[in-house]
């Protein structure tokens, strides 16, 4: 799970594999395969970042290679 910060300061922890895409307008939007939006603090840079983290974290590159 990658920890997010939502506009009103609220923590939230998402399952970077659900989310579809993420706009940056200039807030950063992520897209939820479920159609759900949520708006956090984070740039994309940071999710992204996070994800990557997250992704070796649970060895999910060695499958990509």
């Amino acid at each position: 799970m990658v920890p997010v910060t939502k506009l009103n300061g609220v923590l939230y922890y998402v399952n970077p594999h659900q989310i579809e895409y993420i706009e940056s307008n200039p807030d950063t939007t992520l897209v939820m395969l479920s159609g759900k939006r949520l708006i956090v603090k984070e740039s994309y840079e940071d999710i992204f970042q996070r994800i990557v983290d997250y992704r070796r974290l649970i060895g999910a590159f060695k499958n990509e290679e």
